[in-house]
Order: C-alpha cells, then structure tokens, then sequence
C-alpha cells in the first residue's frame, strides 16, 4: 500500500513537473505556470524527502535528519538563486523568512496539534535539546536582522554597510552553526532512526537517482517559477511579499508539512520535532547566511536587513516557539497558537 502510494505521488509530481515545462516553454499563460510550478514544487519537495529517508539508512539518525531538512531545502535555495539573478530581491529575502515562518510556526504547530492529540493525556513530549538549540540559532539570527533592521531606519554610520555586516554576519552564524553541528551529529543516539519508522524503503542506488532528479527538476521548475512570479502576481492582485512568505513558504516545505504531521500524529514526537527543527535551524544559520554569501556574486544582493514587521516576526517567532517547546511538552492549544501567529502574519503580508 505504501508504495504504491510513493508510486502514486512520484507520477504526481512528474506530471506536474512536465506540465509547468510545457506551460513556460508552449504557452503564454503565467498565472497556469505559476500555480503549477508551485504545486510541482511541493511534489519535488517531497520526493526529496522520500529519497532523503532511504539514503539515510546507512548514516545515524541524527545524520539523517540534517541531510533531509538539507535537501529539503533546495526548492527554496532554487529559487531565491533565480530570484536574485532576475533582480528579485522581495521575492529572494521573503522566501527565505516564508521558509523559517512556515515550518517554525505553522508546521511545528500543526505537528504539537497532531502529537497532543495521539497523547493520552493529551500533552505531547520530546526532547528538549533540538527545541531550545534552535532556538538560540533562531535569537541569535534575529540579534543580526533586529539591529541591522534598526540601523537602516536610523540611518547612522553602519547602515552604509549593510552588506559588508550582513557578510560578516552570515559567516559568524555558518561558523555557529558548525560548532552545533558537530557536536549535534557526535549526539546522534538521543533520536529514534528516521529511515526505520519510514513507510518509504528504496534501494540506495535507487533513492540517489531519485534525488539528483528530484535536485535537476527543482532547479528548472525554480527557474519557471520565478519567471512566471512577477506578471502573474499582478495579474492575480497580491503582492510578493506575500508569494514568498506564504506560497513558496509551504510550497517549497512540503516534506516538513507532511513527514512532521504524520509522525507526531503517530505519537512519534521527538522524530517529528526533529524534523521540523532541524529545518528551522537550518534555514536561519546555514541557508539564510550561505544566500547572502552566495549572492555576493550576483548584481542584486541579498541582506539581512528586513523591514520593521518581518524584523520583529522573526524575533517574536523565535520566542514563542521556544516558551512552547522549551520545556519538552506542549499541548494542543500551543500548536493551535503557533499555527495562529501564522494565519495573522500571513493575513497581514496579503495586504502590504
């Protein structure tokens, strides 16, 4: 049964995937390229989730977990590089923050729903070493976009080198995040192994090929995407802020929203908290600053520096996840709460 559910949501994908190919390349409808490129996004973004969980098989449990929330994240790297390389820089910095909103509020909160429920005593409980090492990853990423944010709106000395901070900010977090890393990695035996609860078990040399397609098709649906993005979001009226925040957000987090869920609905709570918060920690300390690095090389530059509402998003996320999920216990209403922050963030971007 299982399989042929995988089955089932690979021909998905492809169909989806051909289909925004034959859209960008055949016809001159973007809003049908946007929305189908979004939707085989997501497809994408799963299959590498599915591949990631059966190569994980021959790593520990903690390797696992980071090498998903890892490929995971290429729609996402995808798509903000082509973004940048259009001069896209809205769409660039608030796919990046929709990525860290959607999983760090929305997923984690629909996965505390899930957990609390499959409890008996209708709390769930986990670990509480990831959660409250996230969350310093988190504090400190809001530390660098808070004050870099501050300096801009006063205009003092520093906020003529936005750039030049934002690079030697990102590579204090990727140096940071390293040290926790290593160290998270030589801990590995603290979760359950990933590729053993999976329902998803192919050959490694089968889950290889199935990820470098999954990498290849990301790439070109990102590229499609991205270049149907801006006449179709003026055609249908929203803004791009929020396509990057809430569109991409979840599309380019389909692995997180549906591994997290299914495991904390299956009483599995220290894996689905592993999953979801190793993509948080990972979206603010490495992909976030590797970006801004990267896009040293490209004519549109990416920074830390957000504006006001986005700046204080981030700084009011982290804290609220970590006064839910830093005791090692949470109760349905939490999640409802994290999820809540979302739908108003979300309900706030769709009218800038």
């Amino acid at each position: 049964m299982q399989i042929g559910r995988t089955a089932l949501g690979l021909g998905a994908t492809v169909v989806a995937t051909a289909a925004a190919g034959v859209l960008h390349y055949a016809t001159s409808s973007d809003v049908a390229t946007f929305i189908v490129a979004a939707v085989a996004l997501g497809g994408l973004a799963w299959i590498v989730g599915v591949g990631t969980e059966s190569v994980g098989a021959r790593f520990g449990p903690a390797a696992t977990g980071v090498l998903q929330s890892t490929l995971g994240n290429l729609p996402e790297l995808f798509i903000v590089l082509f973004a940048l390389g259009a001069g896209e820089t809205v769409v660039a910095q608030s796919s990046v923050l929709g990525s860290l909103f959607a999983n760090g509020l929305l997923v984690l909160g629909l996965a505390i729903v899930a957990g609390a429920r499959a409890a008996d005593d209708g709390v769930m409980r986990f670990s509480v070493r990831l959660p409250n090492d996230t969350a310093v990853l988190t504090l400190l990423a809001s530390f660098l976009i808070v004050i870099l944010g501050i300096s801009d709106r006063i205009g003092d000395r520093a906020s003529r080198h936005q750039v030049a901070i934002s690079a030697a900010g990102a590579v204090v977090l990727l140096l940071v995040y390293a040290v926790w890393l290593l160290d998270y990695l030589r801990n590995d035996g603290a979760a359950e192994a990933a590729v053993e609860q999976s329902p998803h078990h192919l050959p490694f040399t089968r889950a290889l090929v199935l990820l470098a397609g999954a990498g290849v098709g990301a790439a070109f649906v990102s590229d499609w995407f991205v270049t149907a993005l801006d006449p179709a979001v003026k055609q249908l009226g929203i803004s791009k802020s929020f396509t990057g925040l809430v569109i991409v957000g979840i599309a380019g987090n389909a692995v997180e929203n549906v591994v997290g869920v299914t495991l904390a609905a299956k009483g599995q709570a220290d894996l689905a908290v592993s999953v979801v918060k190793n993509s948080v920690a990972q979206i603010v300390a490495f992909l976030f600053p590797a970006l801004v690095l990267l896009s040293l090389f490209f004519s549109s530059r990416l920074t830390f520096v957000v504006n006001p509402v986005l700046a204080s998003a981030v700084a009011l996320s982290a804290v609220a996840v970590w006064a839910i999920t830093g005791d090692g216990k949470a109760a349905a209403f939490e999640g409802w709460a994290l999820a809540g922050f979302y739908a108003i963030l979300a309900a706030l971007v769709w009218f800038e």
